[in-house]
């Protein structure tokens, strides 16, 4: 069976998401100039984390979908996950020098 129906959304459920995105977006501006130490990483991770889940769901579309492009969405979100681990694992094995002056 073909299933190509589509969910249509309306205009306010775009601009509240872009609204959404604008507050993010003033959040993670406001968090990079609070030191918050090791939490900084962190915090910034879990904004950009919010921010693209909104996008994947809202902007393509996803959270209407079927089962599929959940899987295969899901698969991708998860692939994502484990590079940023392994980046950061790379990350917090080396020691930085504290350089005089900054």
């Amino acid at each position: 069976m073909n299933e190509l129906h589509q969910h249509i959304l309306s205009k306010s459920v775009y601009v509240g998401v872009f609204l959404i995105l604008l507050v993010l977006l003033v959040l993670t501006v406001a968090a990079s100039s609070v030191h918050l130490g090791p939490l900084n990483i962190i915090v910034a991770m879990t904004i950009a984390v919010v921010k693209a889940l909104l996008i994947i769901l809202y902007f393509m579309h996803v959270r209407y979908s079927s089962r599929l492009i959940w899987i295969f969405a899901g698969g991708a979100f998860f692939w994502v996950g484990i590079l940023f681990v392994l980046t950061m694992t790379d990350f917090l094995s080396r020691d930085w020098l504290i350089v005089p002056g900054k």
